[in-house]
């Protein structure tokens, strides 16, 4: 076994507004470990298409576009080709972009090794939709994170609001709705669980509750003792 295999990896998917992002970021900085946001590459990749006026119909364009992108993960924010881009991958525009390009085979092909780098020592928290089933499917735990629509839209909602953005909630709900389906019955690496994923509903539960729980699964695993 390689010295990267050896580096513990942890993966939360599930659909949009599950919690994952959230969960993820705060299960890294508790463990001291990297976190990797795999949706912000292809927010960054729809962000890049738009500014550069892409067709998105268009899978090489697209995939082209991905190969090129100059992208850093600074404290002060996330950064496109210098470009501090922090709100702009969080508008529901750039999402809905993001969920259409993400079903391109070619695409998910050139950011998968990208995804892969990033597993570095002491360990790797990674949150997406197939991080478990295809990017890391060697990890030592797995998490399927669901959530009610309804809550998941109600969250959306309220983060939206806070960035100074106008939305619907009727629309959020029509939205996600969309987006599951979609990101479920694509063709490459649909939106599942893993077969040895544990799911976990946060429905009902907040994120200190959902990171608690899924630290508990976590020393359970290293310490079945626990």
């Amino acid at each position: 076994m390689d010295t990267i295999s050896n580096i513990p990896v942890i993966t939360i998917d599930g659909p949009s507004a599950s919690g994952k992002g959230t969960v993820a970021t705060l299960l890294a900085r508790e463990l001291g470990w990297y976190a990797l946001d795999s949706g912000a590459l292809y927010r960054l990749t729809a962000l890049d298409c738009m500014k550069k006026k892409v067709d998105l119909d268009d899978q090489d364009a697209v995939s082209a576009v991905a190969a090129g992108l100059s992208i850093k993960f600074l404290p002060e924010g996330v950064f496109l080709h210098d470009e501090n881009v922090s709100e702009s991958i969080g508008s529901e525009q750039v999402g809905a972009i993001a969920s259409k390009i993400a079903v391109y085979p070619k695409l998910r092909a050139t950011l998968l090794q990208s995804q892969r780098n990033c597993r570095r020592a002491p360990g790797l928290v990674a949150d997406g939709r197939d991080m478990g089933t295809l990017v890391f499917p060697d990890a030592d735990l797995k998490i399927y994170l669901v959530a009610d629509v309804q809550k998941r839209a109600e969250r959306r909602y309220k983060q939206l609001m806070n960035k100074g953005f106008s939305v619907k909630l009727s629309s959020l709900i029509a939205d996600l709705e969309a987006r599951d389906q979609r990101d479920m019955n694509r063709e490459y690496a649909p939106l599942r669980p893993a077969d040895d994923a544990i799911t976990v509903d946060s429905s009902d539960l907040d994120i200190d509750e959902t990171v608690a729980v899924v630290l508990k699964h976590w020393y359970h695993r290293i310490d079945p003792a626990e």
